[in-house]
């Protein structure tokens, strides 16, 4: 086979984009990126030009710093739903913490749990926890997994629930999934409520209170939304009176954001 020299720019674009990735709050400058990649600070911003250019960098004009745009995930073969979510929920995410204050994360579902996505728990001064991206929730014991088991089609219900059954989700969740009175009360519930709920009910996170509400695009669900916080700080209908409008109003400007990124996508083909 015939060895082509390496594309030294194109080489430096991607260790430049792969810092840019690395950055603790998705964000940073020429000077920054620099000093992480070893590359002289104008063949940086000589690179970080054309990512502009080519859109998949942005710069801000207030503070001169650059972040990662959606079309860099758009080179993925996987880009699904959750990768569409994902892209989109950050900010709304980083608003609903400055109104809360406590942590939450965005889950989709991965078999017989959620798996979390996006947090911000290494933003929030009230949190517990840090490393939660990739972290799985069990479905029927964590209020993320029950608003979105509960606002999913009885098709995937039911295929959530032969897994469960099986002891995928561990021995606690088998008896559950196997007590057709739970699952009942437990759907019927999180609907009548609007969201999901757990007090302490996950033994792993017994001192734990959250609250979740689902994610729909296209008359489906495809993920939800949770607010974290200690219950010996707030009393469950407190934390409900406080946070599920909050969460609600996450949601919501969610999918519009997902309803806009679509449109916007569509409107750029011939």
């Amino acid at each position: 086979m015939t060895k082509y020299a390496n594309v030294r720019g194109l080489a430096r674009g991607l260790v430049v984009l792969r810092a840019l990735n690395a950055m603790e709050n998705g964000r940073a400058t020429s000077q920054q990126l620099s000093e992480a990649t070893g590359l002289h600070r104008t063949t940086v911003r000589r690179l970080l030009e054309t990512l502009v250019e080519e859109n998949f960098v942005r710069r801000s004009a207030s503070d001169d710093s650059f972040r990662l745009t959606i079309d860099v995930r758009a080179l993925s073969e996987g880009f699904t739903d959750d990768e569409s979510i994902a892209t989109v929920a950050p900010p709304i995410m980083g608003q609903l913490l400055q109104r809360i204050v406590w942590p939450s994360d965005l889950t989709t579902p991965d078999g017989d749990a959620m798996i979390i996505r996006e947090t911000t728990h290494r933003f929030s001064p009230l949190s517990f926890h840090r490393a939660m991206v990739g972290r799985r929730l069990p479905m029927l014991l964590t209020a993320a997994g029950r608003a979105y088991f509960a606002a999913c089609p009885e098709a995937e219900r039911e295929d959530i629930l032969d897994l469960l059954r099986a002891g995928a989700g561990g021995e606690q969740q088998q008896k559950l999934a196997s007590d057709p009175a739970f699952v009942r009360n437990l759907v019927r519930q999180t609907r009548a409520d609007g969201f999901g709920s757990n007090h302490g009910d996950w033994a792993d996170q017994r001192k734990i209170g959250a609250l979740a509400v689902a994610i729909g695009s296209h008359e489906r669900v495809i993920a939800s939304l949770n607010v974290i916080y200690l219950e010996q700080a707030i009393q469950p209908a407190e934390a409900v009176r406080r946070f599920v409008p909050e969460l609600q109003r996450a949601a919501q400007e969610m999918e519009k954001a997902l309803e806009a990124q679509e449109d916007g996508a569509g409107g750029t083909k011939d």
